[in-house]
């Protein structure tokens, strides 16, 4: 095993203890540690990412279920339409995209940058909303919960396509959904999102198994020492500031999206 492959791994254990520690935003930085550290294909390493991401959220679902921070009834309307949306994109969409996908002028943007742009692009996104934290003011944890259902269902289905697309579990943009539309509590909001993220991602995995070549073994130990990771973080939460955690996490992500946009472009 080279060094290359080495430091691929350890970067999974890193992922999964910032999973710990913040209870989200590590799966952001899996394709980028798949593709740019042990040369994955961008289309492949997104469904290595669904199986990763699923599987370390249902691990930090299953704590949230035993403390009775998931409300099931809110995960089955936000699920539905996402699960619909991640298998069928994944199934059909993904697999249908051009390659190239278009052209300006000479210039040819072909399948793996523009889904590596898509991505970065996503994690600009994700970064803005670790960085500056935004909350309900007005929710009280004692109010009773109340379903916008149209637009949890709309949402749903927003999130399954971008899930399907790059393969990040989406909880940047689920908790608001769930905090904002659905008026849950933070901490149930989190582990709520942590089940639906891990339903849909391994859901959506399975639209891939039949049109990708898995290398089991490798995405079985990285997924291993990402669930590792989890413990160790979910440790080390206990002595740390999450809030400038999660802030200082999320101009790290900010910092790698630029990065991945000018790589990308850069060897156009």
């Amino acid at each position: 095993m080279d060094v290359v492959v080495l430091i691929g791994f350890a970067a999974a254990i890193l992922i999964g203890v910032s999973l710990g520690l913040i209870g989200g935003g590590g799966s952001i930085l899996t394709v980028p540690v798949l593709v740019y550290i042990l040369g994955v294909d961008p289309v492949l390493a997104t469904a290595y990412s669904l199986f990763v991401v699923g599987s370390t959220s249902l691990v930090g679902a299953g704590t949230y279920m035993k403390k009775g921070l998931v409300n099931y009834k809110t995960a089955l309307v936000f699920s539905v339409p996402s699960f619909i949306a991640v298998f069928l994109t994944r199934k059909y969409l993904v697999p249908a995209f051009p390659d190239p996908l278009f052209s300006l002028g000479e210039i040819a943007i072909s399948k793996s940058v523009g889904i590596m742009i898509f991505f970065a692009i996503i994690m600009l996104a994700a970064s803005i909303s670790m960085i500056t934290g935004k909350k309900c003011k007005d929710c009280d944890e004692n109010e009773p919960i109340k379903f916008n259902l149209p637009m949890i269902a709309l949402e749903g289905s927003v999130v399954g396509v971008i899930t399907g697309i790059v393969g990040a579990g989406g909880g940047f943009l689920i908790i608001p959904a769930l905090v904002l539309l659905a008026r849950l509590p933070m901490k149930m909001a989190v582990g709520t999102s942590l089940l639906i993220i891990a339903a849909k991602s391994l859901i959506g995995f399975l639209g891939d198994v039949s049109t990708q070549t898995i290398d089991w073994q490798m995405l079985l130990i990285f997924t291993a020492l990402s669930i590792v990771g989890i413990f160790i973080g979910s440790a080390l939460s206990k002595k740390i500031n999450e809030k400038a955690l999660k802030t200082g996490f999320g101009w790290f992500v900010l910092v790698m999206g630029i990065y991945i946009i000018g790589k990308e472009l850069s060897a156009l």
